[in-house]
């Protein structure tokens, strides 16, 4: 009997607590430089530290989830991220206000890192990352829908990070408080409990060359969308209400397109939903940064909104498939947090010297440049074994399609996550005297057809 393949909600809850703030951070951005004494440059700044502080957390902690303990870690996060976004809400003062989407977002990224780490070691890792996309699409959706007829304060994306993260605290009660019985080693036999530094990173080439790619396509797709709300107001003409009804549809088709990559899982491969949507995702951000019209804007936003998370989910099951015990995933998206956080400034500077169609160019054609070595590498790391131990397959058929294609009897082939069998020895010596005997007798023709026929 195989168990039922549940869906982590705690983890779910922090993956939408900790990936929250990059999702709001166009009304973010744009609110700090309509709301305070901010240049337009300034406000991003402000975003791309929030995102820096966030990436920091996830390098300082990637390897420590296990010696800190799933469940302090996190609530340590969410008091951060509570205290640090609210203060920065409440206050008017510039320092204040940076000082506090510091603190939140150094909590913001502890969170993820846990998240991320505790999902790595799931058996079904992209079926949790999807869920907790589809989890922050709804809720960022929810926000940009109901934000604009709050008014114009700069708080108030703010005050929904922050009790976003008060809201999750009480799913960490269901997270385990040590190292022990920490799901990570499941695919490392005898190292429970053990310091996740202890054992060297497997698939070193493979993931220095994902996360280098993830930070630059992370930096294209935030340069836009930190500026999209710009674009939307003073390239588009659209309103405030109408931009965010734009975002808030936007988010919903990402909901369709997450919902789409979890019914198709690994059936594609990871290779052809990264390589061709990236390019796609290029694509969608020249039309959107090239949109001098409501209808243009809303089909680029809402096109590129449906692509982004499916390639993300794809990408974060890809680093989770390089270790078990989740430090790739957690690196990973901690170069990801990196390029999102140079993306608001990046966008900023760009668009500032170059224009807005300019540079949606020139982001394509970043976008193009990575999407070949991340393709390569998800062709190289076909993903997990089908089973603790097993042979682990790189890119091709999958071993149950080649069973089938080759005769094998159905059931042969153990289910993904099925529980390893023992191994038992077999005595191989008697009929190999079988076969030496009907070689003698019957010649290697007949022998091989009848094996084991005859003793001579």
């Amino acid at each position: 009997m195989f168990a039922p393949r549940t869906t982590p909600w705690p983890l779910v809850a922090l993956f939408t607590a900790g990936y929250l703030p990059p999702y709001l951070l166009p009304t973010t951005v744009g609110r700090l430089d309509t709301s305070l004494p901010l240049s337009t440059t300034q406000a991003g700044a402000v975003g791309s530290a929030l995102l820096l502080s966030s990436a920091t957390a996830g390098f300082l902690l990637a390897s420590r989830v296990q010696r800190f303990g799933a469940r302090a870690l996190a609530r340590f996060g969410l008091a951060l991220a509570f205290f640090g976004y609210g203060a920065a809400a409440l206050t008017t003062a510039v320092p204040a206000v940076v000082a506090g989407a510091v603190v939140g977002g150094f909590g913001s990224g502890t969170v993820m890192t846990v998240a991320a780490a505790r999902i790595a070691a799931e058996r079904d890792p992209h079926r949790a990352s999807t869920a907790g996309l589809l989890s922050v699409s709804a809720l960022a959706g929810a926000v940009y829908l109901t934000v604009p007829h709050l008014g114009r304060a700069h708080g108030l994306p703010l005050a929904a990070i922050a009790l976003t993260a008060l809201a999750v605290w009480p799913l960490t009660g269901r997270l385990p408080g040590g190292t022990a019985g920490s799901p990570a080693a499941h695919g490392a036999a005898g190292h429970e409990g053990a310091d996740d530094a202890g054992a060297p990173l497997p698939h070193r080439r493979s993931g220095l060359v994902l996360a280098v790619t993830v930070l630059c396509w992370s930096l294209a797709q935030n340069s836009l969308w930190g500026v999209s709300g710009r674009i939307g107001l003073t390239q588009a003409g659209l309103g405030d209400a109408a931009l965010g009804a734009v975002f808030a549809v936007a988010l919903g088709a990402g909901l369709v397109g997450v919902l789409a990559a979890g019914a198709l899982g690994p059936r594609l491969g990871r290779a052809m939903p990264v390589g061709a949507g990236t390019v796609l995702i290029a694509g969608c951000i020249a039309v959107s940064a090239s949109a001098t019209t409501p209808a243009a804007f809303a089909t680029g936003e809402i096109a590129w909104n449906t692509v982004y998370p499916v390639v993300l989910s794809y990408l974060i099951g890809l680093a989770a498939s390089l270790d078990p015990r989740g430090r790739w995933a957690v690196l990973v998206g901690s170069a990801s947090s990196l390029g999102t956080a140079a993306g608001p400034l990046t966008g900023s500077v760009l668009s500032a010297q170059a224009g807005y169609p300019v540079m949606g160019l020139v982001l394509g054609v970043g976008l193009l440049l990575v999407a070949a070595p991340m393709t390569a590498v998800a062709l190289h790391t076909g993903g997990r074994p089908l089973l603790p131990g097993a042979i682990r397959r790189r890119g091709g058929t999958p071993a149950a399609l080649v069973a089938a294609a080759t005769g094998t009897p159905s059931g042969a082939v153990p289910e993904v996550g099925a529980v390893e069998q023992p191994v038992v020895e077999i005595d191989v010596e008697a009929p190999a005297v079988a076969v030496r005997g009907a070689y003698d007798t019957a010649g290697p023709r007949q022998a091989a057809a009848t094996p084991g026929s005859g003793t001579g």
